[in-house]
């Protein structure tokens, strides 16, 4: 521990807690458009198409689908492969900057497949793969039939990966639009957009900065495990001039922007229903600011993350919508108030974005190890 980091003020878990909810708009609602809220956000965790809508339903005072639907069908925003090799929902600016930064990622990721891979030339794939997908929207499947017949020894699937790392490949609509069907079709980014992105990646320090304000107080470590990338400890160092320096209970250092909110840790905290993979409780590499540990693993079965229920703040049980209800299953027990306010939040969340459906709210099981 240097001199500054055991000379900063100490920031608890509920402090934390507080910040990072205050930063992710889950403190309250917020009036930020719905775009704004996904820049601001840097991105959603769009593993599946619906968890981006629940996100900002989440977050934003009368969002409706429509708004983030309209802006996907009007290229505003987009799905792409970027954070920690994922697909996620990006503004335009920000999916032509974001992949660029994390390329070399991307790039890292192809050494898994490099045995199905043997005797293809990457740069030449990359430019057959972008005539392919330019001349018209390809799924994996044909994408990798299409590649096959270049390089018929090498393993179809990871012809297709190599493509989708090489190459800044989106989601065409319909896929992504809230209440439509739609398989997975892929041109570039560029061809979607109009726009070219970066020529090369940038700097990572305007990225470090928003970062922090969207999930600060964090560390060098929090961020590198937010993008899937190493190395970004210059740039903080570089940043350090114009941040403020915190440490955890454990000691850790935490970055933050001087003027960034940082609420009372007794700063009420309303319950809220998160989507699968939901980037707060992925973009951190110590997650119990938000996962207390008794809790750990609980929000995943295999590969598979649950819709997760926050309680004043914290990861408290996992929800689904059967064909009738929406069922909460709580780790704990909640008390008679705290079942009320998740009803009402429930309520809210269902008025939202099933207007009209008949659901009702129940409580399962209490799920206890």
């Amino acid at each position: 521990m240097t001199k500054t980091t055991a000379t900063a003020p100490v920031l608890g878990i509920r402090a934390l807690n507080r910040a990072t909810l205050d930063r992710q708009l889950l403190l309250r609602r917020s009036d930020l458009s719905a775009k704004d809220a996904v820049g601001h956000l840097l991105g959603l965790q769009a593993q599946n198409v619906k968890p981006p809508y629940y996100a900002l339903a989440a977050r934003l005072d009368g969002f409706a689908p429509e708004d983030l639907s309209t802006l996907m069908a009007d290229r505003e925003v987009v799905r792409i492969v970027t954070m920690r090799s994922t697909i996620h929902t990006h503004t335009a600016e920000d999916c032509l900057t974001l992949r660029p930064l994390v390329q070399p990622a991307r790039d890292r990721e192809l050494v898994n497949f490099r045995k199905g891979l043997e005797g293809v030339d990457l740069d030449r794939l990359a430019a057959l793969a972008r005539e392919l997908v330019e001349t018209e929207p390809r799924t994996m499947k044909q994408l990798r039939e299409d590649l096959l017949v270049e390089w018929p020894d090498a393993d179809p699937q990871s012809l297709a990966i190599a493509a989708r790392c090489k190459l800044p490949l989106v989601q065409v609509t319909p896929r992504g639009l809230w209440g439509k069907s739609g398989q997975v079709a892929l041109t570039t980014a560029e061809h979607w957009l109009g726009r070219r992105p970066a020529e090369s990646a940038p700097a990572p320090d305007a990225t470090v900065l928003r970062y922090l304000a969207a999930f600060g107080p964090a560390s060098v470590k929090d961020m590198q495990t937010w993008a899937g990338l190493t190395r970004l400890r210059d740039a903080f160092e570089r940043l350090r001039p114009r941040l403020r320096t915190f440490r955890d209970e454990n000691g850790v250092e935490l970055h933050d922007l001087p003027d960034a909110p940082r609420p009372a840790e007794d700063t009420p905290a309303p319950p809220r229903f998160l989507p699968e993979f939901d980037n707060l409780l992925l973009s951190h590499a110590d997650r119990t600011r938000v996962v207390p540990p008794q809790y750990w693993g609980r929000s995943w079965q295999g590969n598979q993350a649950h819709c997760t229920l926050l309680v004043d703040g914290f990861l408290a049980g996992i929800w689904k919508l059967t064909a009738d209800a929406l069922v909460v299953e709580p780790f704990g027990r909640l008390t008679k108030a705290q079942r009320q306010d998740v009803t009402a939040e429930g309520e809210r969340m269902l008025a939202t974005l099933h207007p009209g459906t008949p659901y009702d709210i129940r409580f399962g099981t209490v799920v206890e190890k």
